[in-house]
C-alpha cells in the first residue's frame, strides 16, 4: 500500500499535472462517498476505459491525461483486487481521506495504489 518507486518516476508527473486541476472534485467525491456510508474511497485512474467504479471525470473533453473513476474498498474486495485476507492490512495503511486521495493507477499490466495529498486550503 506504499507509493511504488516505479510509479513515482514513470507516472507521478502526469498524475500530479491532472490532480492540480481536479483535486477539489476528488475531495468532494471522497466526502460524498463517505457520507453515503461507503468507507475507504478509492479513485481508479487509467488512460483507457476501466471497468472499476463509476466514471467520474473523463479525460476527454476535459483535456486531462487520465480518466478518473470513483469506487471504494468493498468493490475492490468483491472484485478481488484487494484479497479478502489483505483487507485489514489495506485499512491499516489507508491514509486519512480528508488529507489524501487514494488513487489506483492502471496502465496496461501495471497497477498500483498511490496516495496524493490534497492541497491545503
Amino acid at each position: 500500500m506504499f507509493n511504488d518507486p516505479e510509479l513515482s518516476g514513470k507516472y507521478l508527473g502526469t498524475i500530479s499535472q491532472d490532480f492540480v486541476k481536479i483535486c477539489d472534485t476528488l475531495r468532494e467525491a471522497s466526502y460524498q462517498i463517505r457520507t453515503a456510508g461507503f468507507e475507504y474511497p478509492i479513485f481508479p485512474i487509467s488512460k483507457e476505459e476501466l471497468p472499476i467504479g463509476q466514471l467520474l471525470i473523463p479525460k476527454e473533453p476535459t483535456q486531462l491525461l487520465w480518466n478518473y473513476h470513483a469506487s471504494f474498498l468493498n468493490e475492490f474486495v468483491q472484485r478481488e483486487l484487494v484479497a479478502p485476507d489483505k483487507e485489514e492490512e489495506f485499512k491499516k495503511n489507508y491514509k486519512d481521506p480528508d488529507e489524501f486521495c487514494c488513487l489506483f493507477v492502471v496502465d496496461g499490466a501495471f497497477a498500483s495504489f498511490v496516495y496524493i495529498p490534497f492541497p491545503e486550503d
